[in-house]
């Protein structure tokens, strides 16, 4: 049974893109089901998935930006989107700042955003638009597929496997795990190893559903022969436990990888069944979520390092740069033609350790050349994932990426400080009437946001509604400000990887970062 493909012409390149007619219609299906309540956009729902409405609808940013939030709650203010009013559509202008929105919300939240452009939302392109639909519906089904959310993951742990190399697997490779360690305890004598060929034949699925719930879902799949009637059998049991979503017997059958994702994510979200943990496993966990609370800075390097369109995609700060080509790259985007490849071993994967710290000790040098500082810092501390090193270096690459993008829009070589930066934000925010200031970056002050908004308002005036600015003397208003601060940003075109979190705590390097991109 052939996957349903749309061919699509580029508009002037010759480029043909070919779209999965399949995917699209159970990503309508999931956008139907998850806005249709919306007290904006509700409306517009539902949107036909058999058309290609949904290419149409996308264009203004609203819907991709209502999207985001259902996947990563939070991530952007209400407020600061452009919505019609009394029917008439919305302005170019307002189109591309909610599309602006869209685009640097997705960087935010880990999506790959390299090669689109507000633009390219505003015209409805659908081979991109339906590849960051899936990213962002697959973020928010990995969201929940979390230890600290479900605890009783550390049941999937391997003999002699640390927390930190399980919780490292990609989360395929974990919903691969859970359905093993339900397949054990059936008759199934097999191991799945993947989310496609694997599950084509509705064995997998007939057994797991049946150790998920014995008393809904029989074996009975088991004795059809013909694979498409077995399939539909398939998804009635799931039918039974409210999961019969994203797939169809078509796609189970022809193995679509995303779609069978789709579907063990849900059953997982809704049915994980493992046992809860004991007060010493308890008490062990407590320990490494305690251990590994310091993620939110190495999270905003990563998301950075991925908006430069590094390859491959950096997931985990320490395990991903320890080859150094990473960092290789990172460093010739901000400074173009620095690395010389030739001194580089580029053959992937590379497994000699010995070349992997010759890699990242030409990065050290190439970093003291910049004059960084690196005190006591080895290619092999990269090599070994040592974490308060890697962060040091890697800071001092994304402030030197900020200070570098001012030195070329400003036309001079003379090195900008943070001085520099302080002093700017103070005139911006005064320009535009307002009286909050600055002393530096770990001003206290800062906390309550006001400054930040201030300094969006002195950039853009009439971007700001003060009527629903607070004091932020409490933390429920500095929560507000900092949220709303970081949405205008983006819709302002800034790429921005702070979260409201590093504004409350004044966290100098994340608000540095912000009032550098902005100036």
């Amino acid at each position: 049974m052939e996957s349903k493909k749309i061919v699509l012409q580029g508009s002037g390149t010759g480029i043909t893109h070919v779209i999965n007619n399949d995917e699209k219609e159970q990503f309508v299906e999931h956008i139907n089901l998850q806005l249709k309540d919306d007290p904006h956009i509700g409306n517009r729902f539902p949107i036909d998935e058999y058309s290609m409405d949904i290419f149409e609808q996308c264009k203004d940013g609203l819907i991709l930006s209502k999207l985001i939030n259902d996947s990563c709650p939070d991530t952007i203010d209400d407020r600061v989107l452009n919505y019609p009013k009394d029917g008439k559509p919305l302005s170019q202008f307002h189109i591309t700042e909610n599309n602006n929105v869209v685009i640097n919300s997705c960087k935010a939240i880990g999506c790959n955003v390299v090669n689109i452009g507000s633009v390219d939302l505003a015209e409805g392109r659908p081979h991109l638009i339906l590849g960051l639909l899936w990213q962002i519906i697959k973020i928010g089904l990995s969201a929940k597929i979390d230890i600290a959310v479900h605890p009783e993951l550390f049941r999937l742990l391997m003999d002699g496997e640390t927390l930190d190399d399980m919780l490292k697997l990609p989360t395929e490779q974990i919903l691969v795990r859970w359905m093993n360690y339900h397949l054990k305890e059936s008759q199934y004598g097999k191991k799945v190893s993947n989310l496609s060929n694997d599950v084509k034949d509705g064995m997998a699925y007939t057994y797991l559903l049946n150790q998920l719930d014995p008393d809904q879902c029989s074996l009975a799949p088991l004795n059809e022969k013909d694979l498409h009637k077995r399939a539909e059998m398939v998804l009635c049991n799931a039918d039974k436990l409210g999961c019969r979503k994203y797939l169809t017997p078509k796609t189970l059958m022809n193995g679509n990888s995303k779609l069978n994702f789709a579907f063990v994510a849900n059953l997982f979200n809704t049915h994980p069944c493992l046992a809860p943990l004991s007060d010493e496993e308890r008490a062990q966990l407590d320990e490494w979520l305690f251990s590994s609370s310091g993620d939110r800075e190495s999270r905003s390097f990563a998301l950075w390092m991925n908006s430069l369109g590094c390859d491959p995609f950096v997931n985990n700060l320490f395990d991903d740069l320890q080859d150094g080509l990473v960092l290789l790259q990172t460093l010739d985007k901000v400074h173009p033609g620095l690395v010389d490849w030739k001194k580089v071993n580029r053959q992937t994967p590379i497994t000699s350790k010995f070349k992997k710290v010759e890699n990242t000790n030409y990065v050290i040098a190439l970093a003291k050349s910049l004059n960084f500082s690196l005190v006591g810092i080895q290619g092999s501390d990269i090599t070994d994932g040592i974490k308060n090193l890697t962060l040091g270096l890697v800071w001092q690459m994304m402030r030197d990426h900020i200070i570098q993008t001012l030195k070329s829009l400003k036309n001079n070589d003379k090195d900008i400080t943070d001085a520099d930066i302080i002093a700017w934000a103070n005139e911006t925010v005064k320009r535009g009437n307002r009286t909050s200031t600055m002393s530096n970056f770990k001003d206290p002050s800062l906390k309550s946001g006001v400054f930040l908004i201030d300094l969006l308002n002195g950039i853009r005036p009439k971007t700001v509604n003060y009527d629903i600015v607070t004091p932020g003397n409490t933390e429920e208003e500095q929560q507000s400000n900092a949220k709303y601060a970081i949405s205008i940003a983006r819709k302002l075109g800034a790429s921005i990887f702070l979260l409201p979190e590093d504004i409350i705590e004044v966290k100098p390097k994340m608000i540095m970062t912000f009032c550098g991109t902005l100036m």
